[in-house]
């Protein structure tokens, strides 16, 4: 494997139900070190988005989240780019904190819900922010913060975590696209955590929804806007990940473990190291130089 730099996302969880809650950045480095990842892109975890409560407070809890992730970045630079949280539910508050976490701390971006208070990101309100974090490249990762569209139905099986952040990633997807947010920001820099959910095996039955002239209001069918997004190698099956490639591209793949959690890839970089179907230019294109490339960020 290449000296330099493998790259791994965080992808949290409910707090109740994940075995390593706490952790220091040394003790982060150590795990980082057992897997074989060289850089870690960071964020608090998505029990901090709280969307629901006062815009205000939860702006000055976002801004001492990001905070210590800068100072993450700040102590071990070499190891660790920062995520940031921002208010979605207020998004002039929103496009402020983005503003100070990627031109004045050097973040690479923001993880977000799959929704706000029940509004996906196709609603107007939400297009200023498009608009700037496009002007900034800021990265947004879209993930999941615990209620799925599965959980009012049931919560058995781990269904919500296994099926539902699936089905919420497509509609997101769906929303991106159909909404006409992709358009309207052609640079915009999406990643759907998870391999997209279920965005590529479903994007037929989304085309012929245009076909049929329901989506009037895109100029392409959904499946030729596979490629505008970026997704995680989370597919946990080599057949899915083989599939993403080919509908995607290989250039918007790239590098996820679901680190600490308990759905994450026992062993990431030998499991894709592993993987048969892929080219070793495939594997070296996931675990590090689409990372840096979407980042702008050199080899060492």
């Amino acid at each position: 494997m290449r000296e330099g730099r493998v790259w791994h996302g965080l992808n949290p969880e409910p707090l109740d139900t994940e075995p390593q809650l706490e952790w220091t950045p040394e003790q982060r480095i150590q795990d980082m070190n057992s897997l074989g990842v060289d850089v870690q892109v960071a964020s608090t975890g998505a029990q901090f988005y709280y969307y629901g409560r006062d815009a205000q407070a939860v702006a000055a809890m976002h801004r001492e989240c990001n905070d210590e992730v800068h100072q993450m970045t700040i102590d071990f630079p070499d190891r660790f780019k920062g995520l940031a949280q921002i208010p979605m539910q207020d998004v002039d508050l929103a496009i402020a904190e983005l503003d100070r976490c990627v031109n004045q701390l050097g973040m690479v971006g923001a993880m977000i819900d799959d929704k706000v208070n029940g509004k996906t990101f196709d609603e107007p309100e939400f297009l200023p922010l498009w608009k700037a974090a496009e002007q900034m490249g800021a990265v947004f990762l879209i993930h999941q913060g615990g209620s799925t569209l599965v959980r009012p139905r049931t919560s058995k099986y781990h269904l919500p975590n296994t099926v539902g952040n699936l089905v919420d990633r497509a509609v997101t997807f769906a929303s991106f696209v159909m909404g006409g947010v992709m358009d309207a920001c052609p640079d915009l820099k999406i990643c759907l955590a998870h391999g997209g959910g279920y965005a590529c095996y479903g994007v037929g039955r989304m085309d012929r929804s245009w076909d049929v002239g329901r989506l009037p209001q895109i100029p392409q069918p959904p499946s030729a806007y596979l490629s505008r997004f970026y997704y995680d190698c989370l597919t946990h099956s080599e057949t899915a990940l083989r599939m993403l490639i080919d509908m995607a591209g290989i250039d918007k793949i790239v590098f996820g473990t679901d680190w600490p959690f308990d759905m994450q890839i026992d062993w990431p970089v030998s499991w894709v190291l592993s993987l048969e179907s892929l080219t070793q230019e495939e594997k070296e294109a996931i675990l590090w130089k689409n990372m840096e490339k979407l980042l702008g960020i050199s080899s060492a």
